[in-house]
């Protein structure tokens, strides 16, 4: 509680006195109970060092003896490095969970910026569109398992004439005045 800094002396009173109150109601707590509560102190920090001074120590275990030094392990033969398979996928790729990017996707990344919709907006947004089987190798999620490799399966069907006439559910000129003609109902 923020106390206001224009007081009276009625109000310098009034707080003096609260301060006396919580300092005898203070004292008289520390009269009647600070013994006992000095004395259950003192019997936990015993109990605390009777606890640590009978739990069990586990013997030590002595060092095993020092063996003789080894000659160096003889060198492993370097392995050239990994060639393409006939499929071209590189063995790297198989292990990493998604595909890298096509060359002329990734160099999105690097022109412009995404404020303008270019750069990494782009580039995003184009990764976006690819279906779950053209990113990664193989489902990662269980998700991923519903449809995966099914192709398109459903094709949205827009009809070239809308069947109604009304353009929304609301009038245009209020509850109480006269009906527009294209507000009324076929």
């Amino acid at each position: 509680m923020a106390r206001p800094l224009n007081m009276d002396s009625l109000q310098q009173n009034f707080w003096k006195e609260e301060y006396l109150k919580e300092i005898m109601l203070r004292f008289g707590w520390h009269q009647k109970y600070g013994a006992l509560v000095k004395a259950k102190q003192e019997r936990q920090r015993e109990r605390r060092k009777k606890a640590v001074e009978t739990t069990l120590k586990l013997p030590s275990v002595k060092a095993p003896f020092p063996e003789e030094p080894r000659s160096p392990p003889h060198p492993r033969p370097v392995e050239p490095p990994k060639e393409r398979d006939l499929m071209g996928v590189d063995e790297m790729v198989l292990e990493a969970e998604m595909k890298p990017p096509l060359r002329e996707v990734r160099s999105l990344l690097y022109q412009g910026i995404s404020h303008e919709d270019e750069g990494r907006y782009r580039y995003l947004k184009l990764r976006a569109l690819l279906r779950p089987e053209d990113k990664y190798t193989f489902p990662i999620t269980t998700n991923f398992n519903y449809g995966w490799q099914m192709g398109n399966m459903a094709s949205c069907y827009v009809a070239p004439e809308p069947k109604c006439r009304i353009d929304s559910f609301f009038r245009r000129n209020g509850a109480f005045s006269l009906l527009h003609p294209r507000d009324v109902a076929l």
